[in-house]
């Protein structure tokens, strides 16, 4: 492919994602005394004022919804040690900025000492049995994770599960009778309607910020420019709401206090708030989390289709240049090519036509074509509308997993490289010879959360042997892995070409 297109043009293979997805990555973050997650930040081209606000016109409302959201918002402190720490290179921020301190000049990297939380988060209770939902960034590489109750009592958490993609995890504390918040219908929040942002930014614990619902469906770019999840998928909810470093995790509300979002990122040109604030739509963080509890991982449909976003006037001049074509920008979907065993293609959709519609969610840029298709699992059929030839059609398409699937699966049905989280590719006889190694492969795609990535493992790192085995291939892994229970133990070489064995106990 020519590079300028690879470059501008994110083609989606439609519908393999569940939800909207933003990402972030925890550091030991020590800002005038206080810790807290570090968010992905994404440059912003020009500088924002802040809103005027009249509270008074609102009144009561926000007292009430404070009330009732303050006790089920937690804080959650993710403790690593320091070789997970080292080796998982979560900050992508300092990766392409440096690290940063407040007055955006660049300090010291810290490593937090083994008693200290490597980074904290926020989360949501959402079950009074201790169900709690937060961001897959909040407890990333954690090899133990603390829940702190606005009372100040504090559990040790399961980690139930993780989705990178939409970066929504899970974790269940062991109480009941806990306060928690009910899930709203996110798709009927208005442009305008005030919102509460309630989290522990900066380490100021159980914080409340009030703005309004700025935009919906909004795409900033964060993962698929920077993050690591396989499919991802951004249509968030905007808002003016303050959110900062530790917010990560949190709740955003309406005014009656039901949760209409998990607060994700911001777009700074500091790393701290200056106007823009994100958060995971409720009904996509739902789905998410009731996949996580009935089958133990995602359920992912996909329409199969690659597509270019015709109100992206960027792309649409690549794409024409580097094709030969002259399609015209404008709203829409348009198809440039297909999966294998793709659902649209089956029914009747050709490259060249426009989507425009999935059921009766109008699409006009590639945030709403991941929010339309990000609630449903494979074999759920849909309504896709599509323009050919300046005329509408209608028509019917059953989505499909990645393997062509129309059926939910379970852990069970996994491949040992999905239940560890990483493929493997080999290694040239070359590079042995130069490196004076007698086996390898690369690990890549590796899943963020994933067993491999919780003892250090990241992409482009070597794996030279699996329970003292040698290991050369993928099938040697999987040949290793088939069937096999108990603690593995993987031995590795990072960047530096030093040489650590770890271990995890098989999912």
């Amino acid at each position: 492919m020519k590079s300028t297109l690879k470059k501008l043009l994110p083609f989606a293979v439609v519908g393999v994602m569940s939800g909207a997805t933003t990402v972030g990555a925890l550091q030991y973050f020590n800002h005038d005394s206080n810790n807290g997650d570090q968010s992905y930040f994404t440059k912003s081209a020009s500088n924002v004022s802040f809103a005027g606000m009249n509270s008074a016109a609102v009144g009561e409302d926000f007292v009430k919804a404070a009330k009732t959201t303050v006790p089920a918002v937690v804080t959650i402190k993710n403790y690593q040690s320091r070789s997970t720490s080292r080796a998982s290179e979560q900050d992508l921020f300092d990766f392409f900025f440096g690290p940063q301190n407040g007055r955006g000049q660049q300090k010291q990297q810290q490593q937090a000492p083994d008693n200290m939380p490597s980074g904290m988060g926020s989360g949501v209770i959402i079950s009074p049995d201790g169900y709690i939902i937060s961001n897959n960034h909040v407890v990333a590489g954690a090899n133990k994770l603390e829940v702190v109750l606005s009372n100040k009592k504090s559990y040790i958490a399961t980690l139930v599960g993780t989705d990178p993609n939409t970066d929504i995890s899970l974790l269940k504390i062991e109480e009941k009778g806990l306060p928690y918040l009910n899930f709203a219908n996110s798709d009927n929040i208005d442009v305008g309607q005030w919102v509460l942002a309630v989290g522990n930014p900066l380490g100021l614990n159980s914080t409340v910020t009030a703005g309004i619902v700025s935009a919906k469906g909004r795409g900033i770019g964060i993962l698929s420019s920077q993050g690591k999840a396989a499919n991802p998928i951004e249509s968030f909810i905007q808002t003016d709401a303050a959110i900062n470093p530790g917010n990560s995790g949190g709740a955003l509300v309406n005014t009656n206090g039901d949760l209409i979002g998990i607060n994700s990122a911001i777009q700074s040109t500091t790393g701290y708030y200056q106007g823009y604030g994100f958060a995971v739509p409720a009904n996509l963080a739902r789905k998410i989390v009731e996949d996580i509890k009935k089958f133990g991982i995602v359920q992912r449909g996909f329409l199969g289709v690659t597509t270019i976003d015709l109100s992206n006037d960027q792309l649409v001049a690549a794409y024409n240049k580097d094709q030969k074509t002259n399609i015209k920008a404008g709203s829409g979907m348009y198809v440039t090519g297909f999966g294998e065993n793709s659902g649209a293609e089956d029914a009747g959709i050709k490259k060249g036509d426009i989507i425009t519609k999935i059921d009766t969610y109008a699409i006009t840029d590639f945030a709403d074509l991941s929010a339309a298709i990000g609630s449903k699992r494979p074999g759920d059929k849909v309504q896709v509308t599509y323009v050919r030839n300046g005329k509408e059609n209608v028509t019917t398409a059953t989505l499909r997993d990645q393997k062509g699937g129309t059926s939910t699966r379970t852990k069970a049905d996994l491949s040992v490289t999905e239940r560890i989280g990483a493929e493997f590719e080999p290694l040239s006889d070359r590079f042995k010879t130069d490196y004076g190694l007698n086996s390898g492969v690369v690990a890549k795609n590796v899943t963020e959360g994933s067993e491999i990535a919780k003892i250090g493992i990241v992409d482009n790192y070597i794996v030279i042997e699996i329970n003292g085995k040698p290991i050369n291939s993928q099938k040697d892994v999987e040949k290793i892995l088939d069937k096999y229970s108990g603690n593995v133990q993987v031995k590795f070489v990072d960047a530096y070409g030093q040489i650590y064995t770890r271990g995890f106990k098989m999912p």
